[in-house]
């Protein structure tokens, strides 16, 4: 992780990066992030660029150098192109509809389930004739994004022999033969 952490962060232009004491603030078109920062690893924006820089070469100033660098990074990212996760529903009668901040899933059980996505992320859902029900969700905090994906994939895990679930967009699952293959 440390050759990530000496890289400088180039910062775009209608971007601005801020450090107060240990909190970094990323203001883009898109919105503003803030992020704490360990006191250990010093943050500095000058010529355009953020640059991190530890006190030691210990292993943990070493991690939590990359570590706050790739945070950072993705920040910026963040605030300038945003992040975008789809999540495909594989299996019959599997439907999804968004309304608001609040998705309404049909998994095969005897109930809707109903997910309330945080104000931060959008959420659509999509339904063509002929192809599996697809949930996107759109915000700029990656680590936001990643767990609320994860929170709608444990709602229904793809089980390994027919597939059905929940997964990624293009996820491949691998399935197991099952009683039949045995003879």
């Amino acid at each position: 992780m440390s050759r990530i952490g000496k890289s400088p962060i180039a910062i775009p232009s209608g971007v601005s990066v801020s450090v107060n004491g240990d909190v970094v603030e990323v203001k883009g078109p898109k919105g503003t992030i803030t992020q704490d920062i360990n006191p250990d690893i010093t943050v500095k924006v000058e010529d355009g660029e953020v640059k991190l820089e530890r006190p030691s070469e210990q292993k943990k100033f070493k991690a939590m150098h990359g570590l706050y660098r790739s945070l950072i990074n993705n920040m910026i990212i963040g605030v300038t192109e945003g992040y975008k996760k789809q999540l495909e529903l594989v299996g019959v009668g599997f439907k999804a509809v968004a309304s608001g901040n609040i998705l309404e899933l049909n998994l095969g059980y005897s109930h809707n389930v109903y997910f309330a996505v945080p104000s931060e992320i959008s959420v659509s859902a999509e339904t063509a004739k002929g192809k599996n029900p697809v949930v996107t969700l759109e915000g700029i905090d990656k680590q936001l994004i990643g767990h609320v994906a994860a929170e709608i994939k444990k709602l229904r895990k793809v089980e390994p022999y027919k597939g059905k679930g929940i997964r990624f967009l293009g996820e491949q699952v691998r399935k197991k033969a099952g009683k039949s293959a045995a003879k």
